[in-house]
């Protein structure tokens, strides 16, 4: 059949797979001047499951899943669809060594697959036979998904009765196993089952025969890929481990939360979060200024006992060199009385030599509110030796200074960060 012409246009050229259901073909769009795939039904496979693959196709756009160009039916009456030509080769053909394939490019693949899973399932397409033979590479080496023969759109009918048992015996879920509906989930199984040749070079379950192979999936635990490879990238082997969970409701739901672990593995690998702790809290200091005021104050009380004629008035009080704020009477606020200096009215009397405290503050008063009265005192000279610093205002002690508290933030600093269509049915 080579070199026959399709439809007007597309000129076959070598077959590149054959199948029991179908043959895809390496061809020329003539029109285009673009190579191509060209898959064709087999003359004793199903008409509508591969006109129900073409639409399923066709109805996807992604980078990560194999594009459909044509649809039609050849000159003999058989149908035919023409995909993008992938000529990367598959990923089974990348693993018939049996060894585990690097792991940087194991995790590309994955996040590629997952990537395209993500896209069906959101678009309520189950592909249903996911395996190695049906994931293609293009020129760029990039992985798409290929061969939908058997996929399923959520919430339509099924071309299968019920009980049937479909997709591949190596990479089927237990519920597939099981005849049971397949889900996005069981999409996951079949992914996990990939990941996890794809880490330790071999699959979680073995047999010569289809059928035991198929009872494995459905009822045998598999083994962990650290059982396997021990070495394997944790995140990897545990996104493994979870995509073969019996249960579809312990998977990972579908392709997007599949995608989503994998794209947080990849960002935790290039990111670097900083946690810095937070300061230490000081011990407030207020407890320590009360004791220092406290004790200026008491040095400026003694100063003007010494000078005082019984006089209680809450005024303004002058001594050479040093003046007191008026303190008020009212509660724990300090209100400033008018400041007046008062001449001296009896003779200077010269107080005993007293080194002055460095601060000089006069305690708040409790009595009960007074006019205010301006006292007059006799003037204290003060030895010339010492030196009266500013005066500081000690608030009032029947009210304890109001405590700061300094709230302390956490700062999380964050550095970051068919194809071939090889699938023949």
């Amino acid at each position: 059949m080579a070199e026959e012409l399709i439809a007007g246009r597309y000129r076959l050229l070598e077959p590149l797979g054959r199948g029991a259901m179908s043959s895809v073909w390496r061809a020329e769009d003539e029109e285009l001047g673009r190579p191509v795939a060209v898959k064709l039904l087999a003359p004793s496979a199903e008409r509508e499951r591969f006109e129900r693959e073409a639409r399923a196709a066709a109805s996807l756009s992604h980078p990560n899943i194999v594009q459909v160009f044509d649809f039609g039916e050849a000159q003999d009456g058989r149908p035919f669809m023409v995909l993008e030509l992938l000529p990367g080769g598959s990923l089974e053909d990348r693993l018939r060594d049996a060894r585990p394939l690097p792991d940087d490019e194991t995790r590309r693949i994955a996040l590629e697959v997952a990537a395209g899973l993500a896209h069906a399932h959101e678009r309520g397409l189950v592909h249903r036979d996911l395996k190695p033979a049906n994931i293609l590479f293009d020129g760029e080496g990039r992985a798409k998904i290929a061969d939908f023969g058997i996929a399923r759109m959520t919430g339509t009918g099924t071309l299968t009765e019920a009980g049937t048992v479909l997709g591949t015996a190596a990479y089927i879920s237990p519920e597939q196993a099981s005849g049971a509906t397949a889900g996005p989930a069981s999409d996951v199984y079949s992914f996990g089952v990939i990941l996890f040749r794809l880490l330790t070079g071999a699959l979680p379950f073995v047999s010569a025969n289809a059928m035991e192979l198929v009872r494995l999936h459905r009822d045998a635990p598999p083994p962990p890929v650290a059982s396997q490879r021990p070495e394997a990238p944790p995140v990897l082997a545990a996104l493994a481990d979870d995509s073969l969970a019996k249960d579809p409701a312990a998977r990972p739901a579908d392709g997007a939360a599949v995608l989503a672990r994998l794209r947080g593995d990849e960002s935790t690998a290039a990111t670097q979060v900083l946690r810095v702790p937070p300061p230490r809290r000081r011990r407030p200091l207020v407890p320590a200024v009360l004791v220092a005021a406290l004790l200026l104050a008491g040095g400026a009380v003694a100063a003007i006992v010494l000078t005082d004629n019984g006089d209680s008035g809450a005024g303004t009080t002058s001594v050479q060199g040093l003046t007191l704020p008026p303190v008020s009477t009212e509660g724990s606020t300090s209100v400033a009385a008018p400041t007046t200096t008062a001449t001296p009215t009896t003779p200077t009397t010269t107080a005993p030599t007293t080194t002055a405290p460095p601060t000089a503050t006069r305690p708040p008063t409790t009595t009960a509110a007074a006019p205010p009265t301006t006292t007059t005192l006799p003037t204290t000279t003060l030895p010339a030796t010492t030196t009266v610093p500013p005066t500081t205002t000690v608030p009032p002690t029947t009210t304890a200074p109001p405590t700061t508290t300094v709230e302390t933030t956490t700062a999380e600093t964050t550095t970051s960060s068919a194809g071939s269509s090889g699938g023949s049915g």
